[in-house]
């Protein structure tokens, strides 16, 4: 559904939903009003729920939850495996939601203040008993009635809400919890350590200061470094594979990501000295740098190499209908290590000694003006979630909102696809 037209009428944003095992089991996807000055009201519901659900991918993540009363409430039953949140910008796009059909593997957020408003209160019960699944948003200004406090499966608070502002943890029946707009590891710490049970939002923290000593690289990391230097210098096939020795399961994982559905090859590539001779060196150092941005072992780091994939693959598809190959292999590198800082704990200035990437892709790691640097700065706005930035950085680009959604949706999918 790539070619739907509510695409260029929506501004999308996304962010992970992470569990207490850091995995990202589900995605928050903010939708607003492409226009400016709102319009919301022209939207369908159901055509944007039945867009969604043609659109989204399956395997993007998928969260079951059981869904349970706040106090007092009554009732539960389990919900199917959620794959969404949706984060309506908009009050009457949110209205707009609340009026179409029920779907449980979306679940909308519906701000607490809302529950004031007698018309609102009714369509999320509604939607509720029929099968939708909710999540509250904020406090509401007034206890919540049992049977609309029991339609809601998550509560969701912000980050920045002080603790003694925020719901108690769950205890019991209590329903659920999610903390929104996490930034840094220590806001996924604090989200669980106060009873959350998930947390949405891109815990990569600050970039990496300079250091006196030099952290070491997990040495899986470390051989892809050395085979990406090697392929850079065009080295023979007998020694790169002499290296890829030193480690069978990186050789098995490389082949595993060359098959995979996402990279669309009609062969299927049976060793790395087969893969050298169909891929050739550039194609093929496209695929290290991908597998070096997705080897950490650390927990920590699942949300991080989570979207290092998705911003190559995004970064390279806003360019792919201009058909510059050599332009989508730089944007690809550019998006897949702009958080190699944060995975190898290096800052790039240690870090671009010794991984080999153009002066482009260099200039835009280090923040530096470039040609580059605009795309990354529109994937961050994207990731996080900032509607006027998107629009900003799209028309600096000169990208309209529409190009930008169908190349995020296409990124996702095919990232989907190699997991």
């Amino acid at each position: 559904m790539l070619d739907h037209p509510l695409l260029a009428r929506l501004v999308l944003g996304y962010s992970a939903v992470i569990d207490r095992q850091r995995s990202v089991v589900a995605t928050r996807l903010t939708l607003a009003p492409a226009s400016s000055d709102g319009g919301a009201s022209a939207f369908d519901g159901a055509e944007i729920v039945d867009w969604l659900g043609q659109a989204w991918p399956d395997a993007a993540g998928a969260l079951s939850l059981r869904m349970r009363p706040l106090e007092g409430g009554g009732g539960a039953k389990a919900s199917a495996g959620l794959s969404l949140l949706v984060n309506a910008a908009g009050e009457a796009l949110l209205r707009a939601l609340l009026a179409a059909p029920a779907t449980p593997r979306f679940a909308i957020e519906v701000p607490g203040f809302m529950m004031a408003d007698a018309a609102a209160a009714a369509a999320a019960q509604a939607l509720a008993e029929a099968g939708g699944t909710l999540v509250l948003k904020g406090l509401p200004q007034e206890p919540l009635p049992a049977a609309l406090a029991a339609s809601f499966a998550l509560r969701a608070d912000e980050a920045t809400v002080p603790a003694s502002s925020s719901p108690a943890a769950p205890k019991g029946g209590a329903t659920p919890r999610v903390r929104l707009g996490v930034r840094s590891p220590g806001d996924l710490e604090a989200a669980f350590a106060a009873g959350c049970v998930l947390a949405a939002g891109w815990p990569f923290g600050d970039a990496p200061p300079p250091s006196a000593t030099k952290k070491a690289v997990a040495p899986e990391l470390q051989v892809i470094l050395e085979l990406i230097n090697r392929v850079d210098r065009e080295e023979p096939v007998e020694r790169l594979e002499a290296v890829l020795k030193n480690d069978p399961t990186l050789a098995f994982r490389l082949i595993r990501y060359i098959n995979s559905p996402g990279f669309g090859l009609s062969v299927e590539i049976g060793s790395f000295r087969h893969a050298l001779m169909i891929l050739g060196y550039q194609k093929l150092k496209r695929w290290l740098a991908l597998l070096l941005a997705s080897a950490s072992k650390d927990a920590n780091m699942k949300p991080v190499m989570f979207a290092a994939v998705r911003r190559g693959l995004f970064l390279e598809e806003l360019v792919k209908a201009g058909g510059d190959a050599e332009l989508r292999g730089e944007l690809f590198i550019c998006g897949v290590f702009s958080l190699l800082d944060r995975l190898l704990a290096q800052p790039f200035a240690e870090l671009l000694r010794s991984v080999p990437v153009s002066e482009k892709v260099r200039q835009a790691l280090l923040g530096e003006e470039g040609p580059f640097l605009p795309y990354l700065e529109l994937v961050q706005a994207i990731e996080q979630e900032s509607v006027i930035d998107v629009r900003e950085k799209a028309e600096r680009l000169m990208l309209s909102v529409g190009e930008v959604n169908r190349a995020l949706l296409a990124a996702l999918t095919t990232a989907s696809q190699l997991e």
